[in-house]
C-alpha cells in the first residue's frame, strides 16, 4: 500500500511543477513582457526628442521643447513666450512632431 501512495506522490508533484512553469510562463507573457515594451517604446520617443517639438507631460499640459540636455528639457507653455519651466525627460508622456500637426490639419 505505501508503494502506491509513494508512486501517486511522485506524480503529483510533477504534475504541480508543471502547473508551476505554466504560470511563470503566463505570468511572463502578461506583465513583464508588455513592460519591456513600453520602456523601449518611451526611451526611442525620448531619443528622438528635438527642440520645436510639441509635448504633453504626465501632469496634463501641453508645451513645445525650448531646449534640450541630458536628462533635463526647457519647455514653454501657452501662448506666453515668458512662461518657460525646466522639467525632466521623464515627465514626458507624448511628443507630437511639427510635420505630424501639418498632416493631420490637411485632412
Amino acid at each position: 500500500m505505501s508503494i502506491l501512495l509513494q508512486a501517486n506522490a511522485g506524480s503529483m508533484s510533477g504534475f504541480s511543477l508543471i502547473w508551476i512553469v505554466v504560470m511563470l510562463v503566463a505570468l511572463y507573457f502578461m506583465m513583464i513582457r508588455p513592460q519591456q515594451k513600453e520602456t523601449k517604446r518611451k526611451n526611442a520617443m525620448l531619443s528622438e526628442l528635438t527642440t520645436g517639438d510639441t509635448i504633453l507631460t504626465t501632469s496634463g499640459f501641453y508645451g513645445t521643447v525650448i531646449d534640450i540636455t541630458e536628462d533635463t528639457i526647457i519647455v514653454e507653455f501657452g501662448s506666453n513666450k515668458n512662461c518657460r519651466i525646466p522639467m525632466q525627460k521623464s515627465a514626458i508622456a507624448m511628443v507630437e512632431k511639427p510635420e505630424d500637426a501639418v498632416e493631420k490639419e490637411s485632412k
